[in-house]
């Protein structure tokens, strides 16, 4: 009766897929904890009070540019997702499988299998991002073709050029999400004087941001506290600041690509001209990107269907198919 857990585990979100039932859980990766280091609050609980908590209250992230940066607050964590996904009374440990940046180092990857195993696991395994995203997309990624995958998440963009079942290229860097919302709030502050928080800017870039300027700009209200009174205040912010905002971040994500694309064996080379770029993962939604991509290297880009939950599905498939995965399933414990 041994069940099967897999976790997308993110910067900025945790899924958690059971196979047969599909994404049961998807929570901020976010931790409120006490001065006497007491886990106060988990997930979306404890996202609400990100900037909002008093001074004996820290809520924040225990997971950066995709690896544990708390181990015990990520085993917590761990443990939290695993009970409320399989039920307080479950006396079964799961087999868990979950998700690493490309570029993890070995260190961290044992660090993500212990955190594991301590938080509830009979065995734990981990897989790269590219290669989940890449079966959570519905490659076929066991033909001897080359396929590259772009997953960006909150904490790092994953790039990789996939055949037969394994990474011939690849490169992850520590620019994504985060990294955008950062940017859009450094941009509000010089440009308006007016100090936003981080969920304010998220929300600029969901609703306005775009990566390539538009003919028809967005608009939005944005309300932070003005920098030099200290007062309140709302300003309108349109589309093509925000362009202007990310612009330098944007231009790493896609250096990036072009760095694998230069490494890639020239017979990948022409499948990928004849396959596209496939884009995965959260911020890989945000407006126009596939569309900058083709603009910078000359190679169409396609957004995956679900491309928020690539990542998640892909965990819950190689769970399903253990021994066809096998080549590219790290570690066991």
């Amino acid at each position: 009766m041994a069940k099967k857990l897999g976790i997308d585990l993110g910067t900025t979100n945790i899924l958690v897929f059971v196979p047969g039932k599909g994404i049961v859980l998807n929570e901020p990766s976010v931790v409120a904890v006490s001065d006497d280091n007491k886990i106060l609050a988990i997930g979306a609980e404890a996202k609400i009070m990100i900037g909002r908590t008093p001074g004996d209250i820290i809520a924040y992230r225990p997971m950066k540019d995709g690896v544990i940066a708390d181990y015990r607050v990520t085993e917590a964590m761990l443990r939290y997702y695993i009970d409320k996904t399989l039920g307080k009374w479950n006396i079964f440990k799961p087999d868990v499988l979950i998700s690493v940046p490309a570029g993890v180092t070995s260190t961290e990857r044992r660090a993500v299998i212990e955190a594991a195993v301590k938080a509830g696991a009979k065995n734990a395994y981990v897989v790269k991002e590219p290669i989940l995203a890449a079966i959570g997309a519905g490659i076929p990624i066991h033909e001897a073709a080359g396929h590259m995958i772009v997953d960006i998440g909150g904490g790092t963009t994953d790039v990789a050029v996939i055949s037969l079942g394994g990474i011939v290229a690849s490169t992850s860097v520590k620019v994504a999400g985060n990294k955008l919302d950062a940017a859009i709030a450094d941009y509000i502050k010089k440009t308006f004087n007016l100090v936003i928080g981080d969920k304010m800017a998220e929300d600029i870039k969901i609703k306005v941001g775009s990566a390539i300027p538009l003919d028809e700009e967005l608009t939005m209200s944005v309300k932070g506290r003005d920098f030099i009174l200290g007062l309140p205040r709302t300003v309108e912010v349109k589309s093509n600041e925000v362009v202007k905002a990310i612009s330098k971040e944007l231009r790493e994500m896609v250096k990036a690509v072009k760095e694998v694309l230069q490494e890639t064996p020239p017979e990948l080379s022409s499948d990928i001209i004849d396959r596209g770029i496939i884009m995965t993962g959260g911020s890989s939604q945000l407006r126009n990107f596939p569309e900058l991509m083709f603009r910078r290297t000359g190679v169409k880009a396609v957004l995956a269907e679900d491309a928020y939950y690539c990542v998640a599905k892909g965990t819950g498939v190689a769970l399903e198919h253990l021994d066809t995965y096998k080549k590219s399933i790290i570690t066991k414990r």
